[in-house]
């Protein structure tokens, strides 16, 4: 899955290492497909950041086809080959249509026919590219979504810009994958 990382054995993991696996393959992922094979070199990123993304993808109080296009929207911001494979097929069974996602992919402004996926996409792109939210964005998030949620849509970005940087870095592949969705 990487190029630039050792094959991981768990019949030579640290016990610490094998705790955090453990911990991911029980809860809601049930799977290591993502940066966790990274992560695993240093045990106590991995069982911090595990849990910070179990919560970010399961519990920001968003509609799964809001967070899932949030996400999309920071793997195309930092073109994450592995990231977009893996949300792609999630955020499309959760709704999202797929000329959104093509926009999306091609660095092109979507047309929203949803009000919702326009407003998680106006507050991501201009935290991404402006490194602020507007003061209409951010009011209109908190009408719309409440206070702790747009708190957890932040953490969802900054999360999800952590898994792209860390899936970037090491040149990792989704399981599966033998296309790229972006031009290396």
């Amino acid at each position: 899955m990487s190029k630039r990382l050792p094959d991981f054995d768990i019949a030579t993991a640290s016990s610490e290492q094998k705790t955090v696996l453990q911990n991911i393959l029980s809860g809601p992922r049930g799977n290591l497909n993502g940066p966790f094979l990274a992560w695993i070199f240093s045990p106590e990123l991995a069982q911090n950041a595990q849990a910070l993304g179990a919560f970010c993808r399961y519990q920001t109080g968003l509609p799964l086809r809001q967070s899932e296009l949030a996400i999309l929207v920071t793997a195309a911001r930092w073109r994450s080959q592995a990231e977009w494979h893996i949300h792609l097929p999630i955020a499309l069974d959760a709704g999202l249509p797929a000329d959104l996602a093509e926009a999306l992919r091609t660095n092109q402004t979507p047309t929203f026919a949803d009000a919702d996926d326009k407003l998680v996409f106006d507050f991501a792109t201009e935290l991404y590219e402006t490194k602020r939210v507007s003061d209409a964005t951010y009011d209109a998030a908190v009408a719309r979504f409440g206070h702790a949620v747009v708190v957890n849509l932040v953490g969802l970005l900054g999360y999800y810009a952590l898994v792209a940087m860390t899936l970037n870095t090491f040149e990792m592949r989704a399981e599966g994958q033998t296309g790229l969705p972006f031009g290396e």
